[in-house]
């Protein structure tokens, strides 16, 4: 599924690629410290703003955050995904 969500993003194909991380979300078999629950979550983000949907492209990358709070700040991914939310403000 993840892999195919990275794909919809790349065709820039947002509500296909929001259903491929929707569902890694709610996977009761993956759990919250599974790296691609985290991932699907910044997945989902970016999905989100490629549909326009800034409120839920937010709540996603909040989420994303919430999961990553005690990660090394200079981490790549992480300083990716804070400069994407900040052009959401």
């Amino acid at each position: 599924m993840y892999p195919r969500g990275l794909a919809y993003l790349q065709a820039r194909r947002g509500a296909e690629a929001a259903a491929e991380f929707q569902k890694i979300v709610d996977h009761r078999g993956i759990g919250p410290t599974a790296i691609e629950h985290s991932l699907a979550h910044l997945g989902l983000g970016r999905a989100y703003v490629l549909t326009g949907d800034n409120a839920k492209a937010k709540a996603a990358y909040q989420d994303f955050f919430a999961l990553w709070k005690d990660a090394d700040p200079d981490i790549p991914i992480l300083k990716q995904a804070k400069a994407e939310y900040a052009k959401l403000q």
